[in-house]
C-alpha cells in the first residue's frame, strides 16, 4: 500500500554557486570532542534543498561517492563515522542520539539549513534518529534497505553471520566470494563497490555496531510527519522487505518502494531505477513547496 505524502515546510540548505562536475570537499573537523572525516559536493544552486546522508555501517565515503555524483543537482554532504574511513578510532562509545547530534553541529558549521535526510542500511537508523531528534531543518527523509531497530524482523543467519564478520571489509576476496550471501540480488557493481571500499577499524566497527543495541524508533514514528520515502529489495538478505513494510505502517506520510528482485545494496545494482525515485520523491516534494 502506497500512502500521499504532503508538502513539508519549505526552507533551503547552503546555495553553492558551484557546477554540476565539482569535486568533493574533504576535511577534518573536530565536532563536539570527536574528530570526523566530512565530504561535501556542492553542486546546487541553491534552488533545491541540500541532502545530508548517513552510511551503511563499516561503509567509508568513498563507498557512496556515485550515489552523490548521481545527485549532482543538490549539494551533498556526509561523514565517516568514527573509526570508519579517514576519521580516527572512537575514544569512547558513542550512541545514536550523540552522533545526530554531531551531524546536526556539522550541518551548523557549514550553514546548511533544512535539509533532505538520506540514509542506508546502519545509516537508515541514523537518518530516523536524525528525524526525530531534528525534525525542524527536515524536510523529507529518504529510508534505504532499514528497519525500526531492535524489533526488525532478522535477515538469513548466513547473511547476518557473514555481516558480523569484519572480513567483508578487511578482505576483498571474502568479499567477492560472499557477496551474494551476504546482500542478496545480484553482483552488478561488485567490483566498483568492493574497490572503493577501506576496511574500518575492528573497534571503530564494533563500536558502531555497539551505537545501535537496544535502539529502535517505533515508539516515535507514528508522530513523526515528515514526507518519508521507504526503499527495500525484495530479495534483501539482511534487512528483509517486511521492515520496509512495518515502517510504512508506523510513519503517517510515507511510502514503500520495492525493488522486486534488488538485494540489500539494490543502489547499485539498480542504480537508475533507484535514482530515478529517489529524484522523482524529491521532485514532487519541491514542486509542491513552490505552489504553496
Amino acid at each position: 500500500m502506497t500512502k500521499t505524502t504532503k508538502a513539508s515546510k519549505g526552507a533551503k540548505g547552503k546555495a553553492s554557486k558551484a557546477d554540476k562536475s565539482a569535486a568533493p570537499i574533504y576535511t577534518m573537523e573536530t565536532i563536539d570532542g570527536r574528530t570526523l572525516r566530512v565530504a561535501r559536493w556542492l553542486n546546487g544552486k541553491g534552488d533545491k534543498t541540500s541532502i545530508l546522508f548517513f552510511n551503511g555501517i563499516g561503509a567509508n565515503i568513498e563507498a557512496i561517492a556515485p550515489f552523490a555524483e548521481m545527485l549532482s543537482d543538490r549539494d551533498f554532504i556526509t561523514f565517516d563515522m568514527p573509526g570508519v574511513g579517514e576519521s580516527p578510532d572512537p575514544i569512547i562509545p558513542y550512541n545514536a542520539i550523540m552522533m545526530a547530534r554531531i551531524a546536526n553541529m556539522i550541518l551548523d558549521k557549514f550553514d546548511f539549513d533544512n535539509v533532505d535526510v538520506l540514509g542506508v542500511s546502519w545509516g537508515g537508523a541514523m537518518a530516523q534518529q536524525f528525524a526525530l531528534q531534528y525534525g525542524k531543518r527536515v524536510n523529507n527523509l529518504i529510508l534505504i534497505a532499514t528497519s525500526a531497530g531492535m524489533i526488525m524482523m532478522p535477515g538469513n543467519p548466513k547473511a547476518l553471520v557473514k555481516m558480523a564478520d569484519p572480513r567483508r571489509y578487511i578482505d576483498p576476496e571474502f568479499m567477492s566470494k560472499h557477496f551474494i550471501t551476504l546482500y542478496g540480488g545480484s553482483d552488478d557493481g561488485k567490483g566498483d563497490h568492493i574497490s572503493r571500499v577501506k576496511p574500518p577499524s575492528k573497534m571503530g566497527y564494533f563500536y558502531q555496531l555497539g551505537a545501535m543495541m537496544g535502539w529502535t524508533s517505533a515508539p516515535f514514528l507514528p508522530f513523526m510527519k515528515i514526507p518519508t520515502l521507504i526503499m527495500m529489495g525484495g530479495d534483501d538478505q539482511i534487512v528483509p522487505v517486511s521492515n520496509g513494510q512495518f515502517l510504512e505502517f508506523l510513519i503517517p506520510n510515507s511510502e514503500l518502494f520495492v525493488i522486486a528482485d534488488g538485494g540489500h545494496l539494490f543502489m547499485l545494482s539498480h542504480a537508475e531505477e533507484s535514482i530515478k525515485k529517489i529524484k522523482s520523491f524529491l521532485s514532487q516534494e519541491y514542486m509542491s513547496k513552490k505552489a504553496a
